[in-house]
């Protein structure tokens, strides 16, 4: 149908009906400003003509090039199905698209239905005619060229703040963010009103946070659990940035962010050196990793392990090659450790539990129990791999600085970073072996064996545990014991792996 012949049929039917499409790709204080002045325009010009606006459709705060739905963009399609127009109203023709595929839905529409599309800045549309299609199709290339353009310049542009070491956006990391003494004014969402909130320094640690990270990994070195770090964050009453507990989960992403060693990452690739204070060194964060990552380590499913021996102490029936687990027995309830395929009787957990930790203080707490402590793993030579390790590190940064610059493509950066981070992966891994902890550390040569071993979260000293004792549990004898009690501590059979 023509525009003509439209524009008749509109005169005899009365005001022509029109709706409005407003739409803004980025909106930061959420206040909506830039949609309301796309209507305001779209609504003056609407006056000018005489035409009734039936409805208004908003899609704020959302790309047309980012490939997401746009609800409101799809309600009036179908709105326009149903005749509910005849004219759309946009600011710009880039507003409405800057997909081809849209836009030649939309033409296609329009000549079916008989819609007319004005803008405020580019005038009419006219798809009735292959030439107006023609201007519509070239302004919809220039638009998808103009995203393009603009989706490259801020790739490069977050590619060098990121390859300089400079902290991206976004909410504070745990960790860092010390204020400056400086404020800066900040747009309250959804409102004209202002606050002051203070400048914070992203390259300086917290002096907490930080602390808590290098205990969290250091707690994992040592054979400590997640878990343990969580109770211990929260012990100590520490939150996330944004006021909440620290959850599991989070307190594992914590853990394996390479920003603790000062490492800046960019669209997941490790790309060099940031420019803040690392919380930890570089080694034991990438032993942190190498642990919690390892798709052999042994987790806790279902219920947390509540007490020191369980699953770690083994039956000694003959023949039997499982360990014991703390379960109920009795009307009374009592904890007790019994064979996981039911051989017998139990023991008592906190009994046996008490004897065993005994045993274990009172051998750290010996004159010769530093010749228990493991030597570094044979030739490893820590220094040589740090090296090493830099010199791949400056290789990825200069990698990540010519493509910045345009002057290697994108392919060239994928295939010469895949290369050089398949080296690294070759040092972190002797690395980690390198800064592994012996659990004995900080047990052995201290004044109080006996308040640094209470000092430890259960994690800390099952790790001991494992390392240091197989503790076999043999059928006891029946009945009262020489010592007047009930519990058999001859049935314990203790063997000593250091």
């Amino acid at each position: 149908m023509s525009r003509r012949l439209r524009s008749a049929i509109n005169v005899a039917a009365g005001p022509t009906r029109a709706v409005i499409y407003v739409r803004i790709s980025q909106d930061r204080t959420g206040a909506h400003l830039g949609v309301d002045r796309q209507r305001e325009d779209c609504e003056a010009l609407a006056a000018a003509r005489g035409w009734e606006v039936v409805e208004v459709y908003i899609d704020n705060d959302l790309s047309a090039y980012s490939g997401k739905p746009r609800k409101d963009y799809r309600r009036m399609l179908a709105d326009l199905e149903l005749g509910t127009a005849t004219v759309v109203i946009a600011w710009h023709t880039d507003r409405l698209h800057r997909s081809p595929t849209e836009l030649e839905e939309y033409i296609d529409l329009s000549q079916r239905r008989g819609v007319d599309t004005h803008t405020c800045q580019a005038g009419e549309l006219d798809l009735s005619t292959s030439s107006g299609r023609m201007t519509a199709r070239i302004h919809g290339a220039v638009a998808r060229h103009e995203s393009e353009h603009k989706a490259e310049r801020v790739a490069r542009a977050r590619l060098q703040k990121a390859k300089a070491g400079k902290f991206g956006g976004g909410l504070r990391p745990f960790g860092w963010g010390m204020p400056t003494g400086e404020t800066r004014k900040k747009q309250l969402k959804g409102t004209d009103g202002e606050i002051d909130v203070p400048v914070l320094d992203m390259t300086r640690l917290v002096p907490e946070e930080g602390a808590a990270l290098d205990a969290g990994t250091d707690m994992i070195l040592a054979g400590g659990s997640v878990k343990g770090w969580a109770r211990w964050l929260a012990d100590k009453g520490l939150t996330s940035t944004t006021g909440r507990p620290i959850t599991h989960n989070a307190a594992r992403d914590l853990l394996l962010r390479p920003r603790n060693a000062g490492i800046a990452i960019y669209q997941g690739e490790e790309i060099g050196r940031g420019l803040w204070e690392p919380a930890v060194s570089e080694p034991k964060f990438r032993a942190v990793v190498a642990i919690l990552t390892d798709p052999n380590r042994v987790t806790t499913t279902g219920s947390e392990v509540k007490w020191f021996g369980s699953l770690i102490y083994k039956c000694g029936r003959p023949g039997c090659t499982t360990t014991v687990r703390n379960t109920k027995v009795g009307g009374s309830g009592a904890p007790s450790y019994r064979c996981q395929d039911n051989h017998g009787g139990g023991r008592n957990a906190a009994v046996l539990d008490a004897y065993i930790q005994d045993l274990i203080v009172e051998r750290l707490s010996k004159p010769d129990a530093v010749d228990l402590l493991e030597p570094a793993p044979d030739g490893v030579n820590a220094g040589a791999l740090q090296m090493e390790s830099e010199t791949i590190r400056r290789r990825l940064t200069d990698l990540a600085g010519m493509f910045g610059s345009g002057q290697i493509s994108m392919a060239q950066f994928t295939e010469g970073s895949d290369a050089a981070r398949a080296q690294l992966e070759g040092v972190t891994a002797q690395l980690a072996r390198a800064a592994v902890r012996d659990p004995l550390v900080g047990l052995v040569g201290v004044p109080d064996v006996r308040a640094a071993w209470e000092a430890c979260d259960l994690g800390r000293q099952r790790a001991v545990l494992r390392s240091l004792l197989d503790v076999v549990l043999h059928p006891p004898r029946r009945g009262r014991m020489p010592d007047g009690g009930y519990f058999d501590y001859d049935a314990i059979e203790n063997r000593w792996k250091r």
